[in-house]
Protein backbone atom coordinates (compact mmCIF):
# COMPACT_ATOMS: atom_id res chain seq x y z
CA UNK A 1 0.00 0.00 0.00
CA UNK A 2 2.69 2.48 0.83
CA UNK A 3 4.15 2.62 -2.95
CA UNK A 4 0.74 2.52 -4.19
CA UNK A 5 0.27 5.57 -1.38
CA UNK A 6 3.22 7.10 -2.93
CA UNK A 7 2.78 6.81 -6.50
CA UNK A 8 -1.15 8.16 -6.01
CA UNK A 9 -0.10 11.08 -4.21
CA UNK A 10 2.87 12.13 -7.05
CA UNK A 11 -0.02 11.40 -9.88
CA UNK A 12 -2.70 13.10 -8.40
CA UNK A 13 -1.79 15.74 -5.62
CA UNK A 14 -5.21 16.89 -5.71
CA UNK A 15 -6.75 13.96 -5.10
CA UNK A 16 -8.09 13.28 -1.67
CA UNK A 17 -6.47 10.17 -0.04
CA UNK A 18 -7.07 8.85 3.19
CA UNK A 19 -4.98 6.14 5.26
CA UNK A 20 -6.42 4.05 7.71
CA UNK A 21 -9.85 5.11 6.90
CA UNK A 22 -13.01 3.37 9.03
CA UNK A 23 -15.23 1.69 7.48
CA UNK A 24 -18.03 2.03 9.35
CA UNK A 25 -18.12 5.72 8.76
CA UNK A 26 -19.06 4.48 4.80
CA UNK A 27 -21.90 2.34 5.51
CA UNK A 28 -25.60 2.13 6.12
CA UNK A 29 -24.40 -1.07 9.17
CA UNK A 30 -22.35 1.84 10.58
CA UNK A 31 -20.07 -1.43 10.96
CA UNK A 32 -16.18 -2.16 10.53
CA UNK A 33 -13.24 -1.37 10.86
CA UNK A 34 -10.11 0.50 8.66
CA UNK A 35 -9.73 0.66 4.93
CA UNK A 36 -5.75 -0.02 4.79
CA UNK A 37 -6.46 3.18 1.74
CA UNK A 38 -9.20 4.84 0.41
CA UNK A 39 -9.14 7.14 -2.49
CA UNK A 40 -11.60 9.66 -3.44
CA UNK A 41 -11.58 10.48 -7.16
CA UNK A 42 -13.46 13.69 -8.36
CA UNK A 43 -13.69 13.40 -11.99
CA UNK A 44 -13.29 11.15 -14.49
CA UNK A 45 -9.39 11.94 -14.96
CA UNK A 46 -8.43 11.47 -11.48
CA UNK A 47 -10.63 7.91 -11.77
CA UNK A 48 -8.45 7.08 -15.08
CA UNK A 49 -5.28 7.77 -12.89
CA UNK A 50 -6.24 5.52 -10.03
CA UNK A 51 -6.87 2.45 -12.68
CA UNK A 52 -4.03 2.92 -14.48
CA UNK A 53 -1.94 3.08 -11.03
CA UNK A 54 -3.65 0.11 -9.44
CA UNK A 55 -2.87 -1.98 -12.69
CA UNK A 56 0.85 -1.41 -12.92
CA UNK A 57 0.59 -2.46 -8.97
CA UNK A 58 -1.72 -5.67 -10.04
CA UNK A 59 -4.00 -3.99 -6.77
CA UNK A 60 -7.58 -4.74 -6.96
CA UNK A 61 -9.50 -1.94 -6.19
CA UNK A 62 -12.78 -2.15 -4.32
CA UNK A 63 -15.35 0.35 -5.02
CA UNK A 64 -17.52 1.51 -2.27
CA UNK A 65 -21.15 3.50 -3.25
CA UNK A 66 -23.06 4.61 -0.33
CA UNK A 67 -22.30 1.01 1.90
CA UNK A 68 -26.11 0.12 2.32
CA UNK A 69 -25.47 -3.43 0.90
CA UNK A 70 -22.20 -3.76 2.57
CA UNK A 71 -20.88 -5.33 5.69
CA UNK A 72 -17.03 -4.85 6.83
CA UNK A 73 -15.12 -7.58 8.78
CA UNK A 74 -14.19 -6.11 12.46
CA UNK A 75 -10.28 -6.22 11.33
CA UNK A 76 -11.29 -3.78 8.22
CA UNK A 77 -9.97 -4.21 4.65
CA UNK A 78 -6.62 -4.41 4.47
CA UNK A 79 -6.82 -3.57 0.67
CA UNK A 80 -7.52 -0.51 -1.78
CA UNK A 81 -10.94 1.18 -1.82
CA UNK A 82 -12.24 4.09 -4.25
CA UNK A 83 -15.04 6.02 -3.40
CA UNK A 84 -16.42 8.63 -6.26
CA UNK A 85 -16.93 11.72 -5.22
CA UNK A 86 -16.69 15.51 -6.40
CA UNK A 87 -18.52 15.71 -9.83
CA UNK A 88 -19.49 12.29 -9.32
CA UNK A 89 -22.27 13.31 -6.81
CA UNK A 90 -23.69 16.11 -8.92
CA UNK A 91 -27.48 15.91 -10.23
CA UNK A 92 -28.42 18.60 -12.63
CA UNK A 93 -30.85 18.24 -15.75
CA UNK A 94 -29.73 18.65 -19.61
CA UNK A 95 -31.42 19.25 -23.36
CA UNK A 96 -31.21 16.16 -24.90
CA UNK A 97 -31.06 16.11 -29.04
CA UNK A 98 -34.61 15.54 -29.36
CA UNK A 99 -34.89 18.65 -27.27
CA UNK A 100 -36.77 17.03 -24.35
CA UNK A 101 -35.24 17.36 -20.83
CA UNK A 102 -34.26 15.00 -18.80
CA UNK A 103 -32.48 14.71 -15.34
CA UNK A 104 -28.44 13.47 -15.07
CA UNK A 105 -27.11 12.10 -11.89
CA UNK A 106 -23.24 10.79 -11.18
CA UNK A 107 -22.30 8.04 -10.29
CA UNK A 108 -22.12 8.41 -6.42
CA UNK A 109 -25.26 10.67 -6.15
CA UNK A 110 -27.57 9.20 -3.64
CA UNK A 111 -30.93 8.16 -4.84
CA UNK A 112 -32.38 10.34 -2.18
CA UNK A 113 -31.24 13.47 -3.54
CA UNK A 114 -32.05 12.38 -6.83
CA UNK A 115 -36.24 11.99 -6.19
CA UNK A 116 -36.09 15.11 -4.27
CA UNK A 117 -34.44 17.20 -7.81
CA UNK A 118 -36.82 15.28 -9.78
CA UNK A 119 -39.60 16.89 -7.74
CA UNK A 120 -38.11 20.35 -7.32
CA UNK A 121 -37.41 20.29 -11.74
CA UNK A 122 -41.73 18.62 -11.85
CA UNK A 123 -40.21 15.33 -12.65
CA UNK A 124 -42.51 12.09 -12.13
CA UNK A 125 -41.28 8.72 -12.07
CA UNK A 126 -38.14 8.58 -9.47
CA UNK A 127 -40.99 8.75 -6.19
CA UNK A 128 -40.45 5.24 -5.75
CA UNK A 129 -36.12 5.93 -4.98
CA UNK A 130 -36.63 8.48 -2.09
CA UNK A 131 -35.87 5.84 0.78
CA UNK A 132 -33.82 3.78 -1.28
CA UNK A 133 -30.34 4.47 0.89
CA UNK A 134 -28.15 3.88 -1.93
CA UNK A 135 -26.11 5.56 -5.17
CA UNK A 136 -26.83 5.46 -8.40
CA UNK A 137 -23.80 3.38 -9.12
CA UNK A 138 -25.32 0.67 -7.18
CA UNK A 139 -28.75 1.58 -7.79
CA UNK A 140 -28.37 0.67 -11.65
CA UNK A 141 -26.03 -2.88 -11.08
CA UNK A 142 -28.34 -4.23 -9.25
CA UNK A 143 -31.86 -2.88 -11.08
CA UNK A 144 -32.46 -0.92 -7.41
CA UNK A 145 -36.40 -0.96 -6.86
CA UNK A 146 -39.16 -0.29 -4.51
CA UNK A 147 -42.80 -0.07 -4.48
CA UNK A 148 -43.47 -0.75 -8.06
CA UNK A 149 -40.80 1.24 -9.51
CA UNK A 150 -37.20 0.16 -10.72
CA UNK A 151 -34.37 1.93 -12.32
CA UNK A 152 -35.28 0.16 -15.54
CA UNK A 153 -38.19 1.65 -16.13
CA UNK A 154 -36.85 5.36 -15.91
CA UNK A 155 -32.88 4.91 -17.16
CA UNK A 156 -32.31 6.20 -20.69
CA UNK A 157 -28.00 6.02 -20.93
CA UNK A 158 -25.58 5.05 -18.52
CA UNK A 159 -21.89 5.72 -19.09
CA UNK A 160 -19.54 3.49 -17.63
CA UNK A 161 -15.61 3.44 -17.77
CA UNK A 162 -14.11 0.08 -19.17
CA UNK A 163 -11.13 -1.27 -17.72
CA UNK A 164 -8.63 0.14 -20.70
CA UNK A 165 -9.96 3.29 -19.46
CA UNK A 166 -12.01 4.47 -22.28
CA UNK A 167 -15.76 5.52 -21.85
CA UNK A 168 -19.13 3.58 -22.81
CA UNK A 169 -22.39 4.29 -23.32
CA UNK A 170 -24.74 1.79 -22.85
CA UNK A 171 -28.89 2.69 -23.81
CA UNK A 172 -31.05 1.33 -21.64
CA UNK A 173 -31.72 -2.15 -24.05
CA UNK A 174 -27.90 -3.25 -23.64
CA UNK A 175 -28.22 -2.69 -19.94
CA UNK A 176 -30.00 -5.80 -19.86
CA UNK A 177 -31.81 -5.35 -16.39
CA UNK A 178 -33.46 -8.13 -14.61
CA UNK A 179 -34.52 -8.33 -11.16
CA UNK A 180 -32.31 -6.90 -9.70
CA UNK A 181 -29.41 -7.35 -11.80
CA UNK A 182 -28.07 -6.12 -15.11
CA UNK A 183 -25.36 -6.32 -17.27
CA UNK A 184 -22.73 -4.56 -15.00
CA UNK A 185 -23.72 -7.14 -12.24
CA UNK A 186 -20.20 -8.60 -11.69
CA UNK A 187 -18.40 -6.91 -14.30
CA UNK A 188 -15.09 -4.49 -14.38
CA UNK A 189 -17.41 -1.48 -15.24
CA UNK A 190 -17.59 1.67 -13.23
CA UNK A 191 -20.40 4.29 -13.78
CA UNK A 192 -20.07 7.23 -13.88
CA UNK A 193 -23.52 8.39 -14.88
CA UNK A 194 -26.86 7.93 -16.28
CA UNK A 195 -29.24 9.89 -18.11
CA UNK A 196 -32.97 9.21 -16.66
CA UNK A 197 -36.26 10.16 -18.99
CA UNK A 198 -38.82 11.32 -16.84
CA UNK A 199 -41.97 12.37 -17.41
CA UNK A 200 -43.45 16.05 -16.32
CA UNK A 201 -45.47 15.95 -13.75
CA UNK A 202 -48.18 17.95 -11.03
CA UNK A 203 -45.16 18.75 -8.27
CA UNK A 204 -47.65 18.31 -5.62
CA UNK A 205 -48.85 14.92 -6.62
CA UNK A 206 -45.64 13.86 -7.13
CA UNK A 207 -44.99 15.01 -3.12
CA UNK A 208 -48.20 13.45 -2.05
CA UNK A 209 -46.58 9.98 -3.33
CA UNK A 210 -42.96 10.63 -1.89
CA UNK A 211 -44.83 11.15 1.39
CA UNK A 212 -47.06 8.28 1.06
CA UNK A 213 -44.13 6.20 0.37
CA UNK A 214 -42.01 7.16 3.19
CA UNK A 215 -44.75 6.88 5.91
CA UNK A 216 -45.06 3.35 4.51
CA UNK A 217 -41.19 2.43 4.67
CA UNK A 218 -41.36 4.21 8.11
CA UNK A 219 -44.08 1.77 9.32
CA UNK A 220 -42.66 -1.29 8.20
CA UNK A 221 -38.83 -1.09 7.83
CA UNK A 222 -36.70 -0.26 10.88
CA UNK A 223 -35.20 2.70 9.91
CA UNK A 224 -34.66 3.68 13.40
CA UNK A 225 -31.58 1.51 13.75
CA UNK A 226 -28.88 1.27 11.14
CA UNK A 227 -28.73 -1.99 8.84
CA UNK A 228 -27.60 -2.85 5.38
CA UNK A 229 -31.56 -3.26 4.05
CA UNK A 230 -32.88 -6.73 3.32
CA UNK A 231 -29.96 -9.67 4.39
CA UNK A 232 -31.13 -12.58 2.28
CA UNK A 233 -32.27 -12.75 -1.28
CA UNK A 234 -35.33 -14.23 -1.94
CA UNK A 235 -35.61 -18.04 -2.04
CA UNK A 236 -37.63 -19.32 -5.18
CA UNK A 237 -41.11 -19.63 -4.11
CA UNK A 238 -40.70 -17.67 -0.96
CA UNK A 239 -40.15 -14.50 1.07
CA UNK A 240 -37.14 -14.76 3.46
CA UNK A 241 -38.83 -12.66 6.02
CA UNK A 242 -41.92 -14.67 5.98
CA UNK A 243 -40.20 -17.45 6.59
CA UNK A 244 -38.22 -15.71 9.37
CA UNK A 245 -40.96 -14.77 10.84
CA UNK A 246 -42.84 -18.22 10.87
CA UNK A 247 -39.73 -19.70 12.60
CA UNK A 248 -40.54 -17.45 15.61
CA UNK A 249 -36.75 -15.57 15.51
CA UNK A 250 -38.16 -11.97 15.17
CA UNK A 251 -36.14 -10.20 18.03
CA UNK A 252 -33.36 -12.70 18.08
CA UNK A 253 -30.06 -11.08 19.20
CA UNK A 254 -26.44 -12.07 19.02
CA UNK A 255 -24.14 -9.24 20.84
CA UNK A 256 -25.50 -5.34 19.58
CA UNK A 257 -26.86 -7.68 16.29
CA UNK A 258 -30.98 -8.32 15.91
CA UNK A 259 -33.17 -9.94 14.23
CA UNK A 260 -35.61 -6.91 13.86
CA UNK A 261 -38.59 -6.68 15.13
CA UNK A 262 -40.65 -4.25 13.33
CA UNK A 263 -39.53 -6.52 9.14
CA UNK A 264 -38.04 -9.99 9.99
CA UNK A 265 -35.65 -9.70 6.71
CA UNK A 266 -33.61 -7.15 8.32
CA UNK A 267 -31.08 -7.47 10.96
CA UNK A 268 -29.95 -3.87 12.79
CA UNK A 269 -27.39 -2.47 14.48
CA UNK A 270 -28.69 -1.91 18.03
CA UNK A 271 -25.73 -0.12 19.47
CA UNK A 272 -22.06 -1.79 19.30
CA UNK A 273 -22.67 -4.33 16.94
CA UNK A 274 -19.78 -6.23 15.47
CA UNK A 275 -19.05 -8.27 11.85
CA UNK A 276 -19.09 -11.31 14.35
CA UNK A 277 -22.27 -10.36 15.74
CA UNK A 278 -24.39 -10.03 12.10
CA UNK A 279 -22.58 -12.88 10.84
CA UNK A 280 -23.45 -15.36 14.11
CA UNK A 281 -26.98 -13.81 13.97
CA UNK A 282 -27.06 -14.95 10.46
CA UNK A 283 -25.62 -18.22 10.77
CA UNK A 284 -28.28 -19.11 13.59
CA UNK A 285 -31.04 -17.71 11.39
CA UNK A 286 -30.05 -19.74 8.27
CA UNK A 287 -29.41 -23.02 10.57
CA UNK A 288 -33.13 -22.56 12.18
CA UNK A 289 -35.01 -21.82 8.90
CA UNK A 290 -33.51 -24.55 7.02
CA UNK A 291 -34.17 -27.18 10.30
CA UNK A 292 -37.79 -25.83 10.43
CA UNK A 293 -39.03 -25.33 6.41
CA UNK A 294 -36.09 -27.05 4.56
CA UNK A 295 -35.26 -23.61 2.71
CA UNK A 296 -31.40 -22.71 2.93
CA UNK A 297 -31.67 -18.91 2.92
CA UNK A 298 -28.74 -17.14 1.08
CA UNK A 299 -27.21 -13.82 2.42
CA UNK A 300 -28.20 -11.01 -0.30
CA UNK A 301 -25.73 -7.98 2.39
CA UNK A 302 -22.45 -8.58 0.78
CA UNK A 303 -19.52 -9.28 3.52
CA UNK A 304 -15.63 -7.45 2.67
CA UNK A 305 -12.71 -8.92 4.92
Amino acid sequence: MERLEKLLRERCPEMELRVNELMSKHTTFRIGGPAALMALPGNTAQVRAVLDIARELDIEPFFLGNGSNLLVADGGYRGFVVKLAGEFEEIFTKVLEDGTLALVAGGAALLSRMSSRALEEGFTGLEFAGGIPGSLGGAVTMNAGAYGGEMAQVMELVNVLTNDGTVQTFSKEECQFGYRRSIFSGSDYLILEAIFSLEPGDPEAIRARMEELAAKRKEKQPLEYPSAGSMFKRPPGHFAAALIDQCGLKGLTVGGAQVSEKHAGFVVNRGGATCADVLELVRQVKEEVLRQTGVELEMEVKVLR
